[in-house]
């Protein structure tokens, strides 16, 4: 296959980059506006692949995609660019409806003037693989059952309400124009390359560094936490296999508070380089929750499992090891993002100079 794929640069976008052309055959188009999320550095290792292309384009530029279909004539669209962190949404929303709502009906309508001039083999084959969260569904009391393929939509932050609207798009595009598009919905994301502001690389850099590890309220909100690389294999599999109109809730079945995230991470970095000071989790302080804080996500994946065949490899104490290990030996890569893109802020200040929640810890992305 020959895949277009958008913000292959970013943490997500970039582990299913290094899947597709580590494991597979297929061609790979990575569409990425670079913005301050993406890194090079993510898929350096697989760009000098002749399978592996790039070029610099925002998903809000109809003419400069609709090129790219022309030269590049893709056998699928794996629509990952998104901005994705919650604590911005709340501080500056503008730019998550341009990128994930305006810029995903962009994409779809360069697809669909592509796929329209397609022959009828290749429109048949063709697909529209939209990725997106949990968090459209809202939240989950400890007693709720797992969202579901058929969770009724209920966003309430900025960020979820963007993708949330994304969503709807991409289904309409498909019962409308029968563009052959279907939606996977994934729980939050965790591994190596993860942007520094998110809570795990967050918590990881700080307690290496003994700064101290503020968590929302109590740290009892709850995340069914994936492996970024297995999230990866599920995409690459839904691409390959997945049916038009359909979604996949894709998920670990891993569940943690943050407040046991964050004790993993202090264990397992107090085993591999021990404080002289004593155990990291002294470093912990509590503060107050951010405004629609969502108390609980997590995915009964069955319909995933079953339909793509794939299930998680990692469970979450292996998956933290590897990470925590990963931010230990690649300090370079994060320490470089802080002098470049937070000189004179703290890390995960915003950059609209906001309050600092994003320090705070609320939750990762997914």
């Amino acid at each position: 296959m020959r895949i277009l794929l958008t913000g292959g640069c970013g943490f997500i976008g970039s582990a299913v980059v290094r899947h597709l052309i580590r494991q597979t055959d297929h061609h790979v188009l990575n569409v990425d506006c670079m913005t301050y999320a993406a890194s090079p550095e993510t898929v350096a290792e697989v760009s000098v692949s002749d399978r592996y292309g790039f070029a610099q384009v925002s998903i809000t530029d109809g003419a400069a995609l609709g090129e790219l279909f022309r030269t590049f004539r893709p056998d699928a669209v794996m629509h990952l660019a998104a901005e994705s962190h919650v604590d911005r949404s709340i501080d500056g929303p503008g730019v998550f409806i341009q990128t994930n709502v305006t810029g995903t009906y962009t994409l779809l309508e360069a697809a669909r003037s592509y796929w329209s001039g397609l022959d009828p083999k290749a429109r048949e084959a063709f697909r529209f693989h939209h990725i997106s969260t949990d968090e459209v569904f809202g939240a989950l009391e400890l007693s709720d059952p797992p969202f579901t393929e058929t969770t009724p939509y209920d966003p309430r932050s900025p960020y979820s309400a963007s993708k949330a609207a994304s969503d709807h798009l991409v289904r309409a595009w498909y019962h409308t124009y029968g563009l052959p598009a279907f939606v996977t919905n994934t729980t939050n994301n965790y591994g190596i390359w993860h942007f520094p502001e998110k809570l795990i690389p967050l918590v990881t850099i700080n307690a290496i560094e003994g700064k101290e590890l503020p968590v929302y309220g109590k740290g009892e909100n709850v995340r069914d936490w994936l492996f970024v690389e297995d999230h990866a294999e599920a995409l690459v599999l839904a691409v390959e296999r997945g049916k038009p109109g359909e979604t996949y809730a894709i998920g670990a079945r891993q569940p943690r508070t943050n407040l046991e995230v964050v004790k993993s991470i202090c264990g397992v970095l107090d085993e591999l380089v021990p404080d002289q000071a004593g155990p990291r989790e002294r470093l912990i302080r509590y503060v107050s929750d951010r405004p629609g804080h969502d108390f609980r996500y997590e995915i009964d994946a069955s319909h995933a499992e079953k339909e793509l065949g794939w299930k998680a490899r990692h469970d979450f104490t292996a998956g933290i090891r590897r990470t925590v290990q990963w931010y230990l030996d690649n300090r370079s890569w994060w320490e470089g993002i802080r002098s470049r893109r937070y000189t004179g802020q703290r890390l995960g200040h915003l950059a609209n100079g906001g309050q600092n929640q994003a320090e705070t810890l609320g939750k990762g992305a997914a």
